[in-house]
C-alpha cells in the first residue's frame, strides 16, 4: 500500500513541475520546430524540391489526390485542433493559452509514436466553425486530433467530422481516455476474477471522457442495464424530466439515461455505489468528492478508477482502506496511472501506417486489448494493470493491433501484413527517438539551464 502523505505535501510536489515549466518553456521558447525530411546536398536540389521539378508531383496529385500520401508529408502529419474551452484542469482559457498543451501533445506524438503533429488553436467557440475549419484544412493532414473542447459540443463536432471527413478524426479526451481506461478495467477484472458481462458499474461524471468510456465498454461487452451514471445533480434514469426536457441540448446524456439504471435508483454518488463492483470517476478534482463510507457499500474486491486531475476524487489509500482491491488514478506518483499518452501516439501510428480513412471504436478496442495483453505478460497485480510510457515496446505492438484492425474492417487505404506493419511502425518510432537524442547530443537542442 502506498505510504500516506498529506494533501499539503502532494500539492507542494504538484507545484514543482509548474515552477520548472515556467523556466523551461521560456528558455526553449516552445517545444516543437520544423526540420527537413529530405536531403539538401547543395542548392541545385531546390530545383527538385521546389520549382521547376515540384510541378511533376503536383500534376500527379491533381490526377489522383491520394498520391498526396506518396509525394508529401501528409501521410505522417496530424493537426492537434483545439478551441481552448476545456483545457486540462484549467477550463475555458482560450486558444493562445491552450498552445503549450497542444505543443506538448505534439511532442508526445513525435517521441512516442513517430508522428509529426502541429498545434492548431482556433479563435472561435462556434462548433459549426470548428467543423468547417477542420474540413477545409484536411488536405494538409493525414489525421486530426481534437483536443480540450468543451462538453457537449465536442460530441457533435466529433460525430460530424467522423462522418464527413476523408481522413481520420478523433477526440483524445473521448476515444483516447476510453481506450486506456478499458485496458485498465479489463485487467483489473482479471485481478479480481470478475466477468465484465455481470459486474455492476457506477460512472461518476458525464463529460466527454466518461461518455466515450461508456460507449467503448458497451462495445466491449459490458451491459448497459448493469450501469448507473451520476451527473452533478443525481443519478441518470429515464424518469429524469430535466434531462428529457433538455434532450435537444444534450442528446447523449438523455440516451444514456434511458439505456442505463433500469431500476431508476435515485440519489447521488452514495446511492449509486451501493452493491457495485466497479466505479469509474472523472469528476471534481478533490479528494473529498467520494467518501470512504460510500465505497464500503460496494461489493467485495471492488475496483475504483478515480481519474480527476490534478487530485483524485479520493486518495488511493483511503479507497483501499474502504475495501477496494484495485485502485487507479490519473497521477504518475501512484500505482496504476491511467494515462492517455500510452494510447494516442500508437493509435495514430497504426492509423497513419495503413492510411486509414477513420478511427473506429473497434480500432480503439484493439488498442485497449493490446495494452492489456502487454501488461498481463509483465504480470498483473493489484498495483499493475496497465503499461507506462517507459514500456517502449508497447507502442509498436499497439500500433500494429490498430493497423491490422483497420485492414480487417476495410477502412485502410493500404493493406499491410502484420510483419510489414511491425517493421514500419518500429522504424518510425525508433527514428523519432534517435532524432531527438542526436539533436541533444550535438547541442542543436541545448541543455536546460543549470538546476533544471
Amino acid at each position: 500500500m502506498a505510504q500516506k502523505v498529506t494533501k499539503e505535501e502532494l500539492l507542494a510536489k504538484a507545484k514543482k513541475p509548474a515552477e520548472d515549466a515556467m523556466v523551461m518553456h521560456s528558455f526553449y521558447r516552445g517545444k516543437m520546430q520544423t526540420l527537413p525530411r529530405a536531403v539538401i546536398r547543395d542548392y541545385k536540389d531546390f530545383a527538385v524540391w521546389y520549382t521547376p521539378g515540384v510541378a511533376a508531383p503536383c500534376k500527379a496529385i491533381q490526377a489522383d489526390r491520394d498520391k498526396a500520401y506518396e509525394y508529401t508529408s501528409k501521410w505522417n502529419t496530424v493537426a492537434v485542433v483545439s478551441d481552448g474551452t476545456r483545457v486540462l484542469g484549467l477550463g475555458n482559457i482560450g486558444p493562445e493559452a491552450a498552445m503549450p498543451v497542444m505543443e506538448g501533445k505534439a511532442m508526445l506524438f513525435k517521441y512516442l509514436g513517430g508522428v509529426d503533429a502541429v498545434a492548431v488553436c482556433l479563435d472561435t467557440k462556434d462548433p459549426e466553425e470548428i467543423i468547417r475549419t477542420v474540413k477545409i484544412i484536411q488536405p494538409s493532414f493525414g489525421g486530426i486530433n481534437l483536443e480540450d473542447i468543451e462538453n457537449p459540443k465536442c460530441f457533435h463536432i466529433l460525430d460530424t467530422l467522423r462522418k464527413e471527413c476523408r481522413i481520420p478524426v478523433w477526440h483524445d479526451d473521448q476515444q483516447g481516455t476510453a481506450a486506456v481506461t478499458l485496458a485498465g478495467i479489463v485487467n483489473a477484472l482479471k485481478v479480481v476474477n470478475k466477468d465484465m458481462k455481470k459486474v455492476k458499474v457506477t460512472m461518476i461524471g458525464v463529460g466527454a471522457a466518461n461518455v466515450a468510456i461508456i460507449r467503448l465498454m458497451l462495445s466491449a461487452g459490458f451491459k448497459a442495464e448493469n450501469m448507473i451514471i451520476v451527473d452533478s445533480k443525481a443519478t441518470l434514469h429515464g424518469g429524469r424530466k430535466d434531462l428529457e426536457e433538455k434532450q435537444q441540448e444534450n442528446p447523449y446524456k438523455w440516451d444514456l439515461a434511458k439505456r442505463t439504471n433500469p431500476d431508476k435508483v435515485e440519489g447521488g454518488i452514495a446511492e449509486a455505489l451501493v452493491g457495485c463492483d466497479v466505479v469509474i470517476s472523472l469528476s471534481t478534482p478533490d479528494p473529498d468528492t467520494i467518501k470512504p463510507a460510500w465505497l464500503k457499500k460496494m461489493n467485495k474486491n471492488g475496483i475504483g478508477f478515480f481519474c480527476a486531475n490534478p487530485l483524485p476524487e479520493i486518495w488511493p489509500w483511503d479507497a483501499k482502506e474502504a475495501g477496494l482491491r484495485v485502485v487507479a488514478t490519473g497521477r504518475s506518483d501512484f500505482p496504476n496511472q491511467v494515462n492517455n499518452s500510452i494510447g494516442f501516439p500508437a493509435i495514430f501510428r497504426g492509423t497513419l501506417d495503413v492510411k486509414a480513412r477513420t478511427i473506429t471504436d473497434e480500432m480503439c478496442i484493439a488498442a485497449a486489448y493490446e495494452l492489456a495483453k502487454f501488461a498481463e505478460e509483465q504480470g498483473l497485480s493489484d498495483e499493475h494493470i496497465v503499461p507506462t510510457m517507459a514500456d517502449t515496446e508497447v507502442f509498436v505492438r499497439e500500433a500494429v493491433a490498430v493497423g491490422m484492425k483497420a485492414v480487417e474492417q476495410g477502412v485502410a487505404r493500404e493493406n499491410l501484413t502484420r510483419e510489414e506493419l511491425t517493421r514500419r511502425s518500429g522504424e518510425m518510432i525508433r527514428e523519432a527517438r534517435k532524432t531527438v537524442e542526436t539533436l541533444m547530443q550535438t547541442g542543436m537542442i541545448p541543455p536546460p539551464p543549470k538546476g533544471y
